[in-house]
């Protein structure tokens, strides 16, 4: 069922307009942001876990261990070294706390925002 556009000539097909396409729009956008959510929440999850792992000294020859310091680093290669306290723990804190705050700040940032739209 499609009519013709007057301007243009060209056909136009039925789409929903109104509520029906608002509530479709909110809806993708909310996938979206729970999408964006979900994974900042997960990287910095990880990075965290790392720090934990790191303070508790955990066995580095681990898998487990290898898996998740190697997920750390690869998200917070940006932001190793930028603190060079002579702790290392402390350190390890900083170099992987920040980018933690960093994409959980930026995630749910974008997330609310594009809950409001």
């Amino acid at each position: 069922m499609s009519n013709t556009d007057p301007v243009s000539g060209y056909p136009t097909y039925n789409q929903p307009s109104g509520p029906d396409r608002s509530v479709r729009h909110q809806s993708a956008g909310r996938r979206t942001a729970l999408t964006l959510c979900t994974i900042a929440d997960i990287a910095a999850g990880l990075l965290a876990l790392w720090i934990l792992l790191f303070l508790l000294d955990a066995n580095r020859a681990n898998v487990f261990v290898k898996f998740v310091r190697g997920v750390a680093d690869w998200l917070a290669w940006w932001s190793q070294d930028i603190f060079t306290m002579d702790t290392e723990g402390l350190r390890v804190i900083l170099d992987y706390g920040l980018p933690a705050v960093m994409y959980l700040l930026i995630g749910h940032g974008i997330a609310a925002r594009l809950n409001r739209a």
